[in-house]
């Protein structure tokens, strides 16, 4: 499951935050983890002020706590200047399937929450990380934060659109 703001089959992946020197390198936010493996999934697909374009990563790196790139075509400072803000998403496809049991945070997005006892909570608005654990973010009017633990979420139906989780849906 995507983000139905997004082309159909991506996933937000980063985002393009400034410039690393002058020969067209930019600074990254990366959503991968770690931070610097966004490097191995070119190419990327960036929303620019003129919509979508493909973009091959030429070279990258961490850098402190983010990751810089060069990305082939930018050559100097002005042209990365105009990507500076530009979102970075990558095809569903060039992720590895994830282990039996687990999901990627963009497949949970938008599907609908379920107690066992049949009532809706809402659907997926995001995902938070904690640290303990991840946190599904549901909304339905109002906002619920519910551990993404084994406790909790008892299933996971992609296919139906459906997380079935142990919660009380007065809390």
């Amino acid at each position: 499951m995507t983000d139905p703001s997004h082309p159909d089959g991506l996933v937000h992946f980063g985002r393009i935050t400034g410039l690393f020197g002058i020969q067209g390198w930019v600074k990254v936010f990366s959503h991968a983890r770690p931070r610097e493996t966004i490097i191995n999934f070119s190419p990327w697909l960036v929303k620019t002020a003129e919509g979508w374009r493909e973009m091959v990563v030429e070279d990258g790196r961490a850098q402190g706590k983010g990751v810089v790139v060069k990305l082939a075509g930018v050559d100097d400072r002005d042209q990365a200047s105009l990507l500076i803000g530009a979102d970075i998403e990558i095809k569903f496809s060039q992720l590895p399937p994830p282990s039996k049991g687990e999901y990627y945070w963009a497949q949970l997005v938008g599907l609908e929450v379920v107690t066992l006892a049949g009532q809706s909570l809402g659907k997926v608005d995001h995902l938070v990380e904690t640290g303990a654990n991840d946190v599904l973010v549901v909304r339905n009017g109002k906002e619920r934060w519910l551990p993404a633990t084994a406790s909790v979420i008892r299933q996971v139906d992609l296919e139906a659109g459906v997380i079935r989780v142990d919660w009380d849906a007065d809390f």
